[in-house]
């Protein structure tokens, strides 16, 4: 269900009916047809119910431990296990009873491995949560139906909802699961997840967001849904008939990087191959340039260029994995030699040739996550790839209101508020669009005098 990024900044004008998110936010039960681990993560308001419902997804699975069991249940003296437990590790998560930091778990079903990241739902550790959301399959955001009013028939979201699904699809995450949660808690459960999932869908379509993959009805706590859908008699069995949280997961893809098309290689590092190479006399070394590709794929014989300096080579070797290999593709790691001696480093990347066109001033989306506001003019570093450069704010060209879901004049951005940002650069960088490539699209911020990570830049276009 990934597809092309489409920005919440951008005109709404052309978005989907709102009958056809409808049919979206159905999910289907389908068998899975991508066995590979997913990657997800939980997002949400604060007091959702993240860490209970990974709990449950533990403890439904079997994925805990005799011992852990037994450690949780002796900590409940007789009540029922605290599920959140199992995720909340540090000391000041257990004595607040809110996560912190991402906390990462894993499981596997007969169907599937999964891969989960439980991100905080408060407002200032909005980072933790973008760091989680860059490298993963699927977000599945919680909903607190305790906290709407749903009786209404048209219920706000939270803040907080609705900023990380927005940072979710601004991320690319490609696919977007709404789970209403705390549905035991109410009086009438299917009005309030009917009036709810309007709400959704209204929200899905305001905001342009095209990976949504399905709106579940869970209750973490208790169980139901979660794991294993209604059956005859159950809860929710006699208006509910779609499948469980779990069983849409075993059915998402996962992120797949695009093997056709240019090369693009960002340097990690630079080795010597201990084990020589015959063919060019006994003693030599040859310098092996190693990273992940991020996009397209190359082979031996294949003509290259090599950013920031633009000069152009030819792939003599191949290594992976330390063997020596004919091709590699994107989302593999690989080692290239090449057939002449040039000055390559960390940071630097390689790129099929004209390509890739350096930028000194570009456009971007910026989530800004420090509690001392962006500010044009000022200074910062920036990381793309693994190369560091010095660059500043040129220009604030608008903010998003997360409410009315409008760009708004600025001067400046304030923590965990997203606005659209003219960027120059001290050196030039081989920049692409992030709706094109999550790697060559993508920068962190991050301050000069604190080195604290201060946002999160998606490139858009040269300006």
């Amino acid at each position: 269900m990934a597809a092309v990024l489409k920005s919440p900044l951008a005109d709404l004008a052309d978005l989907a009916d709102l009958a056809d998110l409808a049919d979206l936010a159905e999910p289907a039960a389908t068998a899975a047809h991508d066995h590979r681990a997913l990657r997800f993560l939980t997002a949400g308001s604060v007091d959702d119910g993240k860490s209970t419902l990974i709990g449950r997804l533990l403890y439904d699975s079997r994925a805990i431990l005799a011992d852990q069991l037994h450690q949780l249940a002796e900590r409940a003296g007789g009540e029922p296990i605290d599920l959140s437990l199992l995720t909340d590790g540090l000391e000041a998560e257990r004595e607040q009873g809110i996560t912190i930091d991402v906390a990462y778990r894993y499981f596997a079903t007969r169907r599937r491995k999964f891969i989960i990241a439980d991100a905080p739902g408060h407002e200032q550790y909005t980072r933790n949560m973008v760091t989680a959301a860059a490298g993963s399959d699927a977000a599945v955001v919680l909903v607190d139906i305790t906290k709407l009013d749903w009786a209404s028939g048209a219920p706000a979201l939270l803040p907080q909802t609705r900023r990380h699904a927005l940072l979710a699809q601004l991320l690319r995450v490609p696919s977007i699961v709404f789970a209403v949660n705390k549905l035991d808690a109410v009086s009438d459960p299917q009005a309030a997840f009917d009036a709810t999932r309007q709400a959704l869908i209204a929200f899905v379509a305001e905001a342009g967001i095209e990976a949504l993959a399905g709106i579940v009805p869970v209750s973490a706590l208790r169980g139901d849904n979660v794991a294993f859908a209604p059956g005859v008699g159950d809860a929710w069995s006699d208006w509910y008939r779609g499948p469980s949280l779990l069983q849409v997961l075993e059915g998402l893809p996962t992120a797949r990087e695009q093997v056709q098309g240019a090369l693009l290689l960002p340097v990690q590092y630079v080795a010597r191959d201990e084990a020589g190479d015959e063919a060019q006399g006994s003693g030599h070394q040859p310098r092996v340039l190693w990273g992940r590709i991020a996009h397209g794929q190359v082979r031996v014989g294949d003509a290259v260029q090599v950013f920031p300096s633009g000069e152009l080579a030819q792939v003599a070797q191949l290594r992976r994995a330390g063997s020596p290999v004919a091709g590699a593709q994107a989302g593999e790691s690989a080692g290239v030699v090449l057939d002449r001696q040039l000055d390559i480093s960390r940071g630097d990347w390689l790129a099929s040739p004209g390509s890739l066109v350096p930028s000194l001033r570009f456009e971007a989306t910026l989530a800004w996550l420090d509690t001392e506001p962006a500010v044009p003019g000022r200074k910062y570093w920036l990381r793309h790839g693994n190369r560091w450069v010095q660059g500043r704010i040129a220009a604030i060209a608008h903010r998003l209101d997360i409410h009315s879901l409008q760009a708004q004049d600025a001067q400046s951005l304030s923590v965990n508020e997203i606005g659209r940002v003219v960027i120059e650069l001290q050196a030039a960088l081989p920049l692409q669009a992030y709706a094109d490539n999550r790697v060559g699209g993508a920068l962190i911020v991050v301050d000069p005098a604190s080195n604290r990570t201060s946002g999160a830049l998606l490139v858009g276009a040269r300006a």
